[in-house]
């Protein structure tokens, strides 16, 4: 095993949010997501920190000094960092369409304000050394899909606002890319939405590497698909060829990482539209080398480490509870995130 220290390895709180409720399974509660991180490790090593999602029923938007205070001492008293964070930018939390110019932007920008400002609380409480504020358009493909050109450019003014807000409190915006959200449903319209906000530094992107595997297969945008239909995934060479272009495109733009697993099919539970499905690291379904493909997003394309992302987090929503309450679950995950830092880390 190396003795790399960077990037650091942090778990995710939203698995134990997303796709519960509404009809699916119950949440995990914060306190038992944070018991299981906490709990995990492997040869000695153990998670570095915890990446955590802005929204009731884990932490309110609207928490208070003294409910940050309290948190951030919960979390270091477990021997953990905090890194990105979550806005709760959708309507059902608050939030509204990064599309609409009047209410859904105000409220979107609002949501957006109240996270950059958490995230500053958390920074000067020293804490969180690391990470971004996360975002997407909140908007749905097909409601984007009606005027393509025009909804793109509303999308844009209100993530430069945006970017306004986030430089005021010193934070970065990171959008994750994801088949489910207009506008950045395609690598093609995420590249293009970077361009157009044309904040490098402030907005960037988050590059998971469950969802960008869908960029790959052009769900909900044929159109700008790196790999033709009913593609033969043995044929590795072709899929490293189109994954490298991929990464080439958005890379430079990458200022958040998530590691993760896909099976090449997209899933949905409870309120979440469906997107790409994150499937657990030894899943015999899983499309991706984690420890190869995570090399893409970590290296430039001439193979040398850029050090860019100072953490990595592991991403997996949509599982079980059965799965997610198994001890063993986050061990497994944890030894995958090790690999990728053995392989692509650095020390300092």
């Amino acid at each position: 095993m190396s003795s790399n220290t960077y990037p650091k390895l942090h778990n995710a709180a939203w698995p134990g949010l997303v796709g519960k409720g509404e009809g699916g399974e119950p949440p995990i509660s914060l306190e038992k997501m944070l018991d299981m991180t906490a709990a995990a490790e492997v040869d000695g090593v153990k998670f570095d920190g915890i990446d955590l999602f802005l929204s009731d029923p884990h932490i309110s938007i609207d928490i208070s000094a003294d409910g940050i205070k309290a948190l951030a001492d919960d979390i270091a008293g477990r021997g953990l960092e905090i890194g990105s964070l979550v806005a709760p930018v959708w309507e059902g939390t608050g939030g509204g369409s990064a599309m609409d110019e009047g209410e859904g932007r105000r409220k979107f920008l609002e949501q957006v304000k109240k996270a950059c400002g958490i995230g500053q609380q958390l920074r000067d409480l020293g804490i969180r050394p690391t990470g971004g504020i996360r975002v997407d358009s909140a908007v749905s493909p097909a409601a984007w899909a009606e005027d393509p050109e025009g909804n793109q450019k509303r999308i844009a003014q209100t993530l430069r606002e945006a970017c306004d807000i986030a430089r005021s409190f010193g934070e970065v915006l990171v959008a994750e890319g994801e088949v489910c959200w207009g506008g950045m449903h395609s690598w093609k319209r995420m590249v293009q939405l970077l361009e157009m906000v044309d904040r490098k530094g402030i907005l960037g992107f988050q590059a998971d590497m469950a969802h960008t595997l869908l960029y790959l297969m052009g769900v909900n945008a044929q159109e700008d698909a790196l790999l033709p239909p009913n593609f033969d995934w043995s044929d590795t060479q072709a899929f490293e060829a189109a994954y490298q272009a991929l990464c080439n495109a958005l890379r430079p733009w990458t200022l958040d990482f998530h590691i993760a697993q896909n099976d090449g099919t997209v899933k949905g539970s409870g309120s979440h539209d469906k997107t790409g499905r994150h499937c657990l690291p030894g899943d015999p379904g899983g499309k991706l080398d984690i420890v190869k493909c995570a090399g893409f997003w970590l290296r430039d394309k001439d193979g040398a480490l850029t050090k860019k992302i100072r953490h990595l987090c592991w991403d997996g929503c949509m599982f079980s509870n059965e799965t997610l309450l198994n001890q063993q679950t986050w061990n497994d995950i944890l030894a995958a995130m090790i690999a990728v830092r053995d392989a692509h880390g650095w020390q300092e």
